[in-house]
């Protein structure tokens, strides 16, 4: 079982490996906003424990199950989110915080209750998709903005910004 802490650093490892092979500990420190003397720290406890392969100058790349169970808080993190926004009515804006602290509850039990009732969401407020329990994700296909020619149509269905400012 993981604390909070590793919990928030395999999350993080797994949003930044969408965008790069290797995860450099640099880019962890300054996404959790730590030193990277920190970082180094808990991955050689995340390798220890088998969620993550590290070489060093090379960077850190998620084992299957470190992938896994990063999927898995993902997915509660975004369930809450639209938890917080259909049915308590928060702002898209304001979840994100309160969705940090819901997404470390355990029961598994809860998780598929919330799903259900939830109506088996496929995106959460930002657009963002939300995995099965089997930690599969829906085949979506976006187009920015920015990409649509004059004249073409189409439905916002994400945002890439989630401050209160934006």
């Amino acid at each position: 079982m993981q604390s909070y802490t590793e919990e928030n650093y395999l999350k993080t490892i797994y949003h930044l490996a969408e965008k790069t092979i290797n995860v450099q500990t640099n880019a962890i420190a300054e996404q959790m906003q730590t030193k990277p003397a920190s970082v180094t720290d808990m991955i050689k406890k995340l390798a220890d424990k088998g969620l993550i392969d590290y070489i060093k100058y090379q960077g850190v790349t998620l084992t299957e199950t470190g992938k896994n169970t990063a999927i898995d808080i993902v997915r509660k993190h975004r369930l809450w989110e639209v938890f917080l926004v259909d049915k308590l009515n928060f702002k898209w804006d304001e979840v994100h915080d309160v969705a940090e602290e819901l997404e470390h509850i355990k029961s598994v039990e809860l998780i598929e209750r919330l799903d259900e009732f939830l109506g088996f969401p496929k995106a959460d407020p930002h657009g963002d998709p939300i995995p099965d329990k089997n930690g599969r994700f829906a085949k979506t296909q976006f187009i920015k903005l920015i990409e649509l020619k004059v004249g073409d149509s189409g439905t916002i269905t994400g945002v890439s910004q989630h401050s209160s400012a934006f």
